[in-house]
């Protein structure tokens, strides 16, 4: 019987560093199912308030759409980019009628596999970080076979971020529309 491949590994650490961003922001984090995952989610957080800075929603779930790659990403002073395969996905994420909101997870892992977690008896690391982007109200595109996603290096998906993104989230008719680059 064969292990994991690299792909499943990296999808699997991507799970990782979402749950252990969610509880240290003192959220849950829960895998989806097959249904949702054929719907563009992989995870659901529920967030519960009052939240600092915060609207009058207190009980709040976020769908989150997961990505890992070892691959470089291309920079900009503010953006790191990302290739999300497949348009069906990009549509998903786009769509400005679906709640709770969905947003784009991409955690960019070390090139050499050996470096993607380290552990001691002091420390368990996980190698880089992951930014977020919502696609919400993103502009469709005529390619068919993929997209180049626009990261913004100031969402560093981080549990401070993620208790912000709630706290936004909780206005009554808030939203976390796409931002272009």
């Amino acid at each position: 019987m064969s292990g994991l491949t690299l792909l499943d590994i990296e999808s699997e650490l991507s799970y990782a560093y979402l749950h252990a961003v969610a509880a240290k922001a003192g959220m849950s984090c829960t895998v989806s199912g097959r249904h949702e995952d054929n719907r563009g989610v992989d995870a659901m957080v529920r967030a519960w308030g009052p939240f600092t800075g915060g609207g009058t929603i207190t009980d709040l779930p976020l769908d989150i759409q997961l990505k890992a790659t070892w691959q470089t990403p291309t920079e900009t002073t503010t953006h790191v980019s990302y290739d999300l395969k497949g348009i069906h996905r990009y549509e998903q994420l786009r769509k400005p009628t679906v709640s709770p909101h969905r947003i784009l997870v991409v955690l960019f892992l070390p090139k050499a596999d050996t470096d993607w977690l380290l552990h001691s008896v002091d420390q368990l690391v996980l190698k880089r970080c992951a930014y977020w982007v919502s696609l919400r109200n993103a502009p469709a595109t005529t390619n068919s076979t993929g997209v180049t996603v626009h990261l913004p290096k100031a969402q560093v998906f981080s549990p401070v971020e993620l208790q912000n993104l709630a706290a936004r989230l909780s206005h009554t008719n808030a939203s976390i529309d796409y931002l272009a680059p």
